[in-house]
């Protein structure tokens, strides 16, 4: 079992008492649900509870429940749980041997398997560590020491430019697979129905990577290995860049860890799990976790005038002039969240179908309609309309969470900076002044109503399946 990873249930069948236990982070979902007639049911599925529970929730990631009991205790409690402020010195050689440590713990399988590589930092350094000490494992024997590595995005997108040359200089076989803004539209129903949310950021990075997902199983690969959790971590959102002090960097990375359970974990494990592939997240190894959050956070905070950009001490870390893990210019790249990489257009593409058919009228009763989490957007209503078929029972509603953001950040960060507050929207190019690509504040709907973005046609019903060019 790979550490804190895995959940599970534990029956005694003597008395028919249980013990269930998720993991750590919330890697693997998990929900709890009470029936009418005083039942206990637990799933990894909203689906599993929602006809034979009165009511069910999230089950704490971290916690134990004991029928017995009839509560959570909670296993896990980490130095950086109390979001204590760190002043252990930055030592790169140790961050470094932790990550090469939890990547090579991944690497025990039994099954065909790859590593998803967008050509960013993240999930560079994952294919590197893994290209690098996957020669000496019992994998390689079984199914061979050339690691193969998937991409998908939108034709001419960021991603796809990038993960082209990282795997050039890797030497991996590599798959890069294309999809179009229709394509990801039809996919939305879906999607939501598979990931179990309407949170906007979520959905619009889910889909890409359903579609991809869908293609790797095909090829007959098994488990792939991936790189969500680091931004988290090293407080790698394009909105670090405002934090006020490190303090406020500390205990919004605290934040965000601890909630990864309903976002990137949540996005990663269903999205892949839908086509029955297995996605593994070295960056959030309990090991690894301690020893980066356990670095004073001085150390995190983004200092241009240093020459520290975001993420800057995982990039130092790997950055070995005498046996490079990755070029320079990738090991410094700037930060693009994967609905972002995929390729601009992706988002506006979303943006514009939300825009045909979810009226004006409709946005402004939608407080009426929907009291908890209520849109902000067409987009979001749009998602809303969809969630609410597939699960209209208040629990379901309840599970997903909901709050102002500029770039995935918190609600609180999103005091740093007082311009964010007119330009909320989860995609990175929201943090203005910083992405390289940033928006202009007005620009989807303004080309729109020029008539220089093509709006997808409008879906109604979505077939099973969806195709993927590749």
């Amino acid at each position: 079992m790979l550490d804190g990873v895995f959940s599970f249930v534990l029956l005694d069948t003597r008395d028919n008492s249980f013990i269930a236990a998720r993991d750590a982070i919330g890697v693997t979902p998990l929900y709890i649900g009470w029936g009418i007639d005083g039942s206990v049911w637990i799933s990894s599925e909203m689906k599993g509870l929602n006809d034979d529970c009165e009511h069910f929730e999230i089950f704490p990631p971290g916690h134990l429940y004991s029928s017995k009991q009839g509560g959570f205790k909670r296993w896990y409690n980490p130095p950086w749980f109390s979001e204590a402020i760190p002043s252990v010195p930055y030592d790169p050689l140790a961050l470094r041997k932790a990550f090469e440590k939890a990547v090579i713990k991944r690497l025990m399988t039994d099954v065909p398997f790859g590593v998803l590589l967008s050509g960013g930092l993240d999930s560079s350094l994952v294919a590197a560590v893994a290209v690098r000490h996957l020669a000496g494992t019992k994998a390689a024997k079984r199914w061979g020491t050339k690691l193969h590595s998937f991409c998908v995005g939108l034709e001419g997108s960021p991603d796809l430019k990038a993960a082209k040359e990282v795997a050039n200089y890797l030497g991996t076989v590599h798959h890069e697979f294309h999809f179009s803004v229709q394509d990801g539209i039809d996919a939305i129903e879906d999607v939501i129905y598979h990931t179990e949310t309407y949170d906007v950021t979520t959905i619009r990075a889910s889909t890409p990577m359903f579609l991809m997902s869908r293609k790797i199983k095909s090829l007959g690969v098994k488990m792939v290995i991936s790189g969500e959790g680091s931004d988290e971590i090293f407080g790698g959102y394009l909105y670090f860049h405002k934090a006020p002090n490190k303090e406020e960097l500390h205990r919004e990375t605290c934040h965000k860890i601890k909630a990864l359970h309903q976002y990137d974990c949540l996005r990663a494990n269903k999205a892949t799990s839908a086509w029955g592939l297995e996605a593994r997240v070295p960056f959030l190894d309990k090991e690894f976790i301690n020893e980066a959050m356990s670095i004073d956070p001085e150390w995190k905070m983004i200092r241009p005038d240093l020459g520290r950009i975001e993420k800057w001490v995982l990039r130092k870390a790997f950055d070995d002039e005498e046996e490079p893990f990755l070029p320079k210019h990738i090991l410094y790249r700037q930060k693009e969240q994967f609905s972002d990489g995929v390729g601009y257009s992706w988002i506006d593409g979303l943006k514009a179908h939300a825009e045909s058919i979810v009226t004006d009228k409709m946005m402004s009763n939608a407080k009426f309609i929907y009291t908890h989490n209520t849109p902000t957007t067409k987009e979001a209503y749009c998602y809303r309309m969809i969630f609410e078929r597939f699960f209209p029972q208040n629990s379901a509603i309840l599970t997903v969470p909901g709050g102002p953001s500029v770039a995935c950040s918190t609600a609180k960060a999103v005091e740093w900076d007082a311009q964010w507050s007119g330009n909320l929207d989860p995609s990175g190019r929201a943090a203005l002044g910083v992405h390289l690509s940033a928006y202009e504040q007005g620009h989807v709907l303004a080309n729109i109503a020029a008539g220089t973005s093509k709006t997808p046609r409008m879906i109604k019903v979505v077939a099973p399946g969806v195709a993927i060019e590749s």
